[in-house]
């Protein structure tokens, strides 16, 4: 799964974690997300703070990433936006275009979830 957008303007990023989870809970779905642009800014930062009764991204990737899923975020995204790889929540990590081109390969399928 690719993911693009920031958590908390659109669904797009919340629906494609949503799907995410329950692939990994119904079936032997092997998940990878890879977050480029706006959704490495604000998607994997660790910290987040919502109010309450409002989803939270970073818990929901945490969870796909203890439930076995990868999460890869670009890293010349993440230097524009001058994001460390420090801030990125567990299991999430620097990742690159090569990583990108290698999982797209060995996929069956892959979904853009993007504006």
């Amino acid at each position: 799964m690719i993911l693009n957008d920031a958590p908390y303007g659109s669904k797009r990023s919340y629906n494609a974690l949503r799907l995410a989870r329950s692939l990994l809970k119904t079936c032997e779905a092997r998940v990878n997300m890879f977050l480029v642009g706006d959704a490495t800014t604000a998607c994997a930062k660790r910290g987040q703070k919502v109010r309450q009764g409002y989803y939270n991204i970073g818990d929901m990737l945490g969870m796909v990433a203890r439930n076995g899923g990868e999460i890869g975020a670009c890293g010349s995204c993440l230097d524009a936006r001058g994001i460390a790889a420090e801030e990125l929540i567990e299991g999430a990590s620097r990742s690159t275009m090569d990583q990108l081109t290698t999982w797209t390969q060995r996929a069956d399928k892959v979904l853009v979830f993007r504006g």
